[in-house]
């Protein structure tokens, strides 16, 4: 079992030292502790990234808000602890906040906690821990690439390359309508690591951002997922419509459409068939080069989909400023809406807000049939889940293709 770095931010000292201590007793001595946000936001500084953060809301100076803002954006950790006695209502808002901002939120537990919860969070914590170090550094650059220590960094094109050539992957999910049919796939990013280790997005590709490989990588899937499409319309005579994530700063590159019409014709893929999804919306300006680039995407075919439609400040104003043609409504809405009301509420808005603006809607996070069929009550909509079809390699994928249904002929969004 892997030793826990904890930091705990608690302003009461008696229950500051009870939660050290019980930490101690469950075998955990690598704690950073603070009263108020400036100490642990210092002593974060001085000894790095921890596992888990177990924060308590309400502060004499301030509140925890803050800190697990910080602790998302600097990924200073992987694992949140809630400690308070906030009302339900707060705590579950304060979570989703988290989530959304891309920590795992383990537990709310009530103040004073007991060992017995502590021990059960911690023994929790071992299996949702991702491997490898969080920080950001050549060291680790190293360590993705498997480059020796008299390589030069950053990396050279060739190198840079040649090893998202031998490591990057691509995986698929299915995209499916209410009737099952299928409608296109969502080409999903992979690393491959020596023994067999495969790594998900949010363990690499900030990595090779930092390594300034993230728009060679992009390139990598978009040729891998083109080329697929160009199989199956050999093996079966019809397009199968791709969706592929790209960086918002791709959009500032003058020359993106035109390579980008360059392999579309190379495949032989027509550009409606292509959804290029941005997952960084509110990063995008309405009055700068984004809104050239995504109108040029438009002008030459290519559909365009809002990625994190719901989770930044400035989405709704995307909507209706730049010409997307798709929302995705994410996971964190969609996963067990059948459950919960609220959820279902979210959904069903979003739903109704873009059949009135006529852009298309995919619901993913599907993960049951019971939200399948809550989906299906709400209206039209894709749907994209592990109820549907796990992610999978794009030989499995024309395997499910053949068995379960065959690529749909779909209409260019208006």
């Amino acid at each position: 079992m892997r030793s826990l770095n904890v930091l705990i931010l608690e302003d009461n000292p008696f229950q500051l030292m009870a939660l050290h201590q019980m930490l101690n007793a469950n075998g955990v001595f690598n704690v950073l502790t603070a009263e108020d946000v400036e100490t642990a936001r210092q002593s974060l500084d001085s000894k790095g990234p921890v596992d888990v953060a177990i924060c308590d809301l309400y502060l004499e100076q301030g509140d925890g808000l803050e800190l697990i803002r910080e602790l998302a954006e600097r990924r200073l950790a992987q694992v949140l602890v809630l400690l308070s006695n906030a009302e339900p209502d707060v705590l579950e808002g304060v979570a989703n906040m988290a989530r959304q901002l891309g920590l795992n939120v383990l537990a709310c537990l009530p103040k004073p906690a007991s060992a017995t919860l502590i021990g059960q969070v911690l023994a929790d914590c071992q299996r949702h821990l991702r491997p490898g170090p969080a920080v950001l550094s050549w060291e680790r650059v190293r360590q993705l690439l498997g480059l020796s220590a008299r390589e030069q960094l950053p990396p050279s094109a060739d190198v840079s390359q040649a090893t998202i050539a031998a490591c990057g992957r691509v995986w698929y999910q299915p995209i499916v309508s209410q009737a099952g049919v299928l409608q296109g796939v969502e080409a999903l990013a992979r690393w491959q690591l020596p023994h067999a280790q495969l790594l998900l997005p949010e363990e690499f590709l900030p990595v090779l951002e930092f390594a300034g490989m993230e728009e060679a990588f992009t390139w990598h899937v978009l040729e891998q997922a083109l080329g697929l499409a160009n199989q199956v319309m050999g093996e079966t005579g019809q397009v199968l419509p791709v969706a592929v994530n790209i960086p918002g700063r791709m959009l500032e590159r003058t020359h993106f459409p035109q390579i980008l019409q360059g392999l579309l014709q190379l495949h032989g893929i027509p550009a409606h068939s292509l959804t290029l999804e941005l997952v960084e919306t509110s990063t995008l300006k309405t009055d700068s080069a984004h809104l050239t680039g995504l109108l040029r995407l438009r002008m030459l075919g290519c559909q365009l989909s809002i990625g994190d439609f719901g989770m930044g400040g400035t989405s709704l104003q995307h909507l209706l400023e730049l010409p997307f043609t798709e929302l995705k409504i994410p996971p964190a809405f969609a996963c067990g809406m059948a459950d919960d009301d609220r959820k279902a509420a979210v959904v069903a808005g979003a739903m109704s807000m873009a059949a009135r603006l006529d852009i298309a809607v995919v619901v993913t996070g599907v993960e049951s049939a019971a939200d399948y069929h809550a989906v299906g009550e709400l209206g039209a909509a894709w749907l994209q889940g592990c109820f549907i079809a796990r992610p999978m390699e794009a030989e499995a994928l024309k395997q499910w293709i053949a068995f379960q249904a065959r690529p749909a002929r779909v209409p260019a969004h208006k």
